[in-house]
């Protein structure tokens, strides 16, 4: 499809081309999966809190059909803590309604490499915040999680400030503290973490490496990152 006259936006014509393929596969060819899901509505197992990042879209890297992830996406997938209230609480619905009406057996924190909002946290951390309106306070929940598992990481004492020189040469270390920092506040929603002691909902943590494909992974009831073998 040709751009309109004087547009100098990028084509996405191919997206819609997408679509239609999608139709073809999931509506025309196999239609059952999607008739399914309408007729009797969705049932995800898995909660996925994950990066706005177009580089790392969780269903394209995990392979899931439709119907197996309910995804919130935001920048540098952070949880805020509970803190009901009559502010807008996007990522907070998202959650509430995965766990207490879809009743989602897994909630994964999504991380990855080369994350533009912690590079934002980490200039935001040296004095240097963006002219923005919203990115900075956003992204500034990660730092107390800085302070904590970075600390640790390093060896330092977790109660007095991070060297700023540790966390510009080290943004991976930083990016894996904010998922660690995420896990830890969705402990403060407390019908989640009901949930959680029950045993009927489990909570991990993952950072994909942009540069080589590997996946890294907590494990049970810890919030420490370990390479997939």
């Amino acid at each position: 499809m040709d751009r309109p006259a004087g547009c100098t936006c990028r084509d996405i014509s191919h997206l819609t081309d997408g679509i239609r393929a999608f139709k073809a596969r999931h509506y025309g060819a196999s239609p059952g999966l999607m008739r399914s899901l309408v007729e009797e509505g969705q049932a995800p197992a898995t909660l996925m809190i994950s990066c706005s990042d177009s580089r790392v879209d969780p269903a394209l890297l995990s392979g899931a059909d439709p119907g197996e992830l309910f995804t919130v996406r935001n920048v540098a997938n952070l949880v805020p803590p509970y803190q009901p209230g009559p502010s807008l609480h996007g990522t907070g619905a998202a959650i509430e309604y995965a766990v207490r009406d879809l009743m989602v057996d897994h909630i994964v924190v999504m991380g990855h490499a080369h994350c533009g909002g912690i590079k934002a946290l980490i200039g935001s951390a040296e004095g240097k915040r963006m002219a923005r309106d919203f990115i900075n306070d956003w992204v500034e929940l990660a730092l107390d999680a800085c302070r904590i598992h970075v600390g640790h990481a390093d060896g330092a004492d977790s109660r007095r400030p991070v060297s700023l020189e540790l966390l510009k040469d080290n943004p991976f270390l930083v990016e894996r503290a904010a998922i660690a920092g995420s896990i830890g506040n969705l402990l403060t929603y407390p019908w989640l973490k009901e949930r959680v002691d029950a045993g009927t909902l489990q909570l991990h943590g993952w950072w994909f490496d942009l540069d080589t494909g590997d996946l890294w992974q907590t494990r049970p009831g810890e919030t420490r990152l370990f390479p997939v073998l």
